[in-house]
C-alpha cells in the first residue's frame, strides 16, 4: 500500500505515520506538510507545501496512490467560525478534490472527532463543521472514504499533542486515563489502536463509513465488521 499521509506532526499523524513506518504491507509513505516530521526512514518521503488550499504546484506528486490518511486539524478554542472552518472544512477539501482526480482507487480516512453533527445543524460550531466536512467526503469520488471519530486519545509511545490545551490535559489527567478506560471503554482509545485500525480500514474497508470509537477499537483489536 502506498499511502499519502496529512498532519503528520500533530498527535495522531505522529501515530499513524509510527504504525506505516511499521506495518510491513504499507510499501511507502508520502508526507505532505508547511514543515517537516524530522524523521528519516527509507519509505518515508516528505513534501513541504505551504498552500492548502491550492495544490495544483505539486499535483504531479499527487497520483499513484492507495490511501490517504488525513490527520490535519486543530482545536476551534478560541477561534472563529470562519478561521476554523477555512482549516478544517476548506483545508481538507481542497486536498481530496486534488486528489480524487487523480487516485480513483484510493481509499480517503479522515479524522473527525467524537460528537461531529451530521445533520449540520446543531448549535456546537466545531460539530457543524466537522459534519458538513465529513459528508463533503463522502460525495467525492474515492473508491471508498471513511470518518473516524475517536472520543480520548492516549498517547504512547512517546507521542505528544501539539495542541498546547489538550497536553495540558494528558499531563494533568494522565494517570487518571487508565480508570477512565477501565470504567468507560467505549470512550477511550490510544494513539497504536487509531493508528492501526486507520491503515486496517484503508487495506480492507470497513461495514460502515463513519465510525465511532468502540469501532476503532473493534478494527485495532482484530473484532471483524
Amino acid at each position: 500500500m502506498k499511502a499519502i499521509l496529512f498532519g503528520a506532526t500533530g498527535m495522531v499523524g505522529q501515530a499513524v505515520l509510527r504504525e506505516c513506518l511499521l506495518d510491513a504491507d504499507v510499501e511507502s509513505v508520502l508526507s505532505i506538510g508547511r514543515g517537516t516530521t524530522g524523521q528519516t526512514y527509507r519509505k518515508l518521503r516528505e513534501l513541504v507545501h505551504r498552500d492548502f488550499l491550492d495544490f495544483s504546484a505539486i499535483e504531479n506528486s499527487l497520483a499513484g496512490f492507495d490511501a490517504c490518511f488525513f490527520c490535519l486539524g486543530v482545536s476551534s478554542a478560541g477561534m472563529k467560525e470562519a478561521d476554523y472552518r477555512r482549516v478544517t472544512y476548506d483545508f481538507t477539501l481542497a486536498a481530496a478534490q486534488a486528489l480524487a482526480g487523480r487516485n480513483p482507487g484510493m481509499t480517503f480516512v479522515y479524522v473527525s472527532g467524537a460528537g461531529t453533527d451530521s445533520s449540520e445543524k446543531g448549535r456546537t460550531m466545531w460539530a457543524r463543521v466537522k459534519g458538513e466536512t465529513e459528508n463533503a467526503l463522502l460525495r467525492l469520488p474515492f473508491k471508498a472514504a471513511y470518518m473516524f471519530r475517536p472520543a480520548v486519545i492516549v498517547p504512547r509511545d512517546g507521542i505528544r499533542s501539539k495542541t498546547r490545551v489538550y497536553q495540558l490535559f494528558y499531563t494533568i489527567l494522565g494517570p487518571l486515563l487508565p480508570v477512565l478506560n477501565a470504567i468507560m471503554p467505549q470512550y477511550v482509545t490510544t494513539t497504536e489502536k487509531l493508528g492501526r485500525a486507520m491503515i486496517q480500514v484503508a487495506r480492507r474497508g470497513w461495514a460502515k463509513p463513519v465510525l465511532e470509537n468502540p469501532d476503532i477499537n473493534a478494527i485495532a483489536d482484530g473484532i471483524p465488521g
